[in-house]
């Protein structure tokens, strides 16, 4: 593009090119200047064209965007794209540490929730255990001591039912006594004295 625009500028013809020009051009051909004026609006059309659209520079600029294609190509692919790649790499890797990291976390929750749950399971066990074993052993307690309690109690009904049968049988034994003495007693009201050993025989009699 550089040379391109030295290239016009030395096509372009200066003031004092174009006098010296017309001048000589004059002396030479009558018809110089008409064809003077024809150039100068031909270069002066040429040059309101915008470069990049010109399609003189075309060669110049296909040349410029396959250096800068090359160079940008050569850029990306050298340095660019393999610090992208590393920089890629290094993140999966870390986000690959990071899920076997916690993977493994997951894997010690889960043995320690099973874990727990054996020991709690364990413990309930042995609880339900100690409860039977406990229940077991004051049921027994409590037998053993309604049995003494009931063993007690009819040993003691026995000796009181001995001594309430002793007791009637020894009452029993004076009856006749206790009858003679209230009929003498009485007798003895209503007619006077009586000999005891004749109410006596009379109770015994009366009792026959």
């Amino acid at each position: 593009m550089v040379t391109q625009a030295f290239a016009q500028e030395a096509e372009t013809p200066t003031e004092d090119n174009v006098e010296a020009q017309g001048a000589d051009a004059v002396h030479a051909d009558p018809t110089a200047d008409t064809h003077a004026t024809t150039e100068a609006h031909g270069d002066a059309h040429h040059s309101d064209v915008f470069p990049p659209f010109d399609p003189a520079t075309f060669p110049s600029q296909l040349l410029w965007l396959a250096i800068s294609f090359a160079a940008l190509y050569l850029l990306m692919s050298k340095i660019a794209l393999p610090k992208m790649g590393s920089i890629i790499e290094k993140r999966q890797a870390m986000i690959e540490a990071d899920l076997a990291a916690a993977d493994q976390a997951r894997q010690k929750t889960d043995a320690a929730i099973a874990a727990y749950e054996k020991a709690l399971a364990e413990a309930k066990a042995k609880a339900q255990g100690i409860a039977n074993e406990s229940r077991e052993a004051i049921q027994a307690d409590l037998a053993a001591k309604r049995g003494a309690v009931e063993v007690d109690l009819a040993t003691k009904v026995s000796t009181a039912e001995a001594r309430i049968a002793a007791t009637k049988a020894e009452a029993l034994t004076h009856v006749d006594e206790i009858a003679a003495d209230t009929a003498q007693a009485l007798v003895s009201q209503l007619v006077g004295d009586v000999n005891a050993d004749n109410v006596r025989a009379a109770v015994a009699k009366a009792k026959e």
